[in-house]
């Protein structure tokens, strides 16, 4: 279940939320009279959340580099990946 938590929360109770948030890595929702504001999240889930987005770019990358016949034979990628590793 979201932790949601009015904002000004984040003044009077910032060392709870930031506890919150690295106990269960979980973000906090706040919100500003009464709608959704911000989501506030460790460090960690965030570089974690980021690197998902980063790697999910490059699938999406490499799907469509697929879809529009922009490929080598393996042994082709080998052969020249080793050349130029081994020189």
């Amino acid at each position: 279940m979201p932790a949601i938590r009015p904002c000004a929360d984040l003044r009077n109770n910032y060392n709870e939320i930031s506890e919150f948030c690295h106990e269960y890595s979980e973000p906090v929702f706040i919100t500003k009279n009464g709608k959704g504001d911000l989501a506030v999240m460790s460090i960690d889930v965030y570089e974690r959340l980021s690197g998902k987005y980063e790697l999910y770019q490059m699938l999406d990358k490499g799907m469509s580099d697929i879809e529009a016949g922009k490929t080598k034979p393996y042994a082709d990628f080998m052969s020249e990946f080793g050349r130029k590793h081994l020189e």
